[in-house]
């Protein structure tokens, strides 16, 4: 069950900032369990390393790591190509690229949307925009297409937590979902599913590396805070995003698309500030 074998996966934001589990890096070890071959990418080369230690030390040998800025569209090609080159096909993309940053309109810059925008919405784009039309070229020679899951966030759900607002991410992310929602529905008699895994509160290096950091709060007493305002009373973690996105792009969803899964513990029904 859940099984992908013989099937190539192209996993976007496959490291992680700091040693640990983050969505990516859990995602593209979970698919690679699974069967997938699997082709990561990541800005950071010294991210996608750690990746690489990760599926070495479980014998995982179906693993190719490039460098690749998901913004510079003949980045995006030269690794899609690589990719084909190496496993003659693309069955699965994952869009995991993004970041948030704190501001409303006022105290935001225009550069600091910007960048939020390309890096939340035009990395999935790009994604889509070079691996679609090998997807459409495979469900013509063999009628497969393919499975895409772009990973978004309960910030445009919930907008706030201990009073930070992050309009550009919540902006973001509603349209990344609704992004993923107009492609499934162009695509649907290609044989290709568009999902969304929507992202609550987790506990990542991300957290810890750069939020704690930008808050200048105490680790222990803001991770528990985290936790405090999640339903379930905890975080989740890196696995629980992986799991929700090894459900979407496995022939177990098969009649699934354009739609979203949300993991996080309750929140987003809950409401709390």
């Amino acid at each position: 069950m859940l099984r992908l074998d013989g099937k190539v996966a192209f996993v976007a934001g496959a490291g992680s900032v700091a040693e640990g589990w983050g969505n990516g890096r859990a995602t593209a070890v979970l698919l690679a369990r699974q069967g997938a071959k699997v082709f990561g990418v990541d800005i950071s080369a010294e991210a996608l390393a750690g990746t690489t230690r990760a599926m070495e030390a479980e014998g995982l040998r179906e693993w190719t790591a490039c460098a690749c800025n998901m913004l510079a569209t003949d980045e995006v090609k030269a690794a899609v190509d690589q990719c084909l080159t190496k496993y003659g096909r693309i069955d699965i993309l994952i869009n995991n690229i993004g970041g948030s940053a704190p501001g409303d309109p006022i105290s935001m810059s225009e550069e600091v949307w910007d960048s939020q925008m390309d890096l939340n919405l035009k990395t999935a784009f790009l994604g889509c925009k070079h691996v679609l039309p090998i997807m459409e070229r495979q469900f013509e020679e063999r009628g497969a297409g393919g499975a895409i899951v772009n990973i978004s966030s309960i910030a445009h759900i919930t907008h706030q937590f201990g009073g930070r607002t992050r309009v550009a991410y919540a902006t973001s992310k509603a349209g990344l979902e609704a992004f993923g929602e107009s492609v499934a529905i162009a695509f649907v008699r290609k044989g290709i599913r568009v999902n969304s895994v929507v992202v609550g509160i987790v506990n990542t290096p991300l957290v810890e590396a750069r939020v704690v950091k930008q808050l200048g709060a105490d680790p222990a007493t803001f991770l528990a805070a985290r936790n405090d305002q999640v339903p379930m009373g905890r975080m989740g973690d890196a696995w629980d995003i992986a799991h929700a996105v090894l459900f979407l792009v496995s022939d177990e969803a098969k009649y699934i698309t354009a739609q979203k899964i949300v993991v996080d513990g309750g929140v987003s029904k809950a409401r709390r500030v």
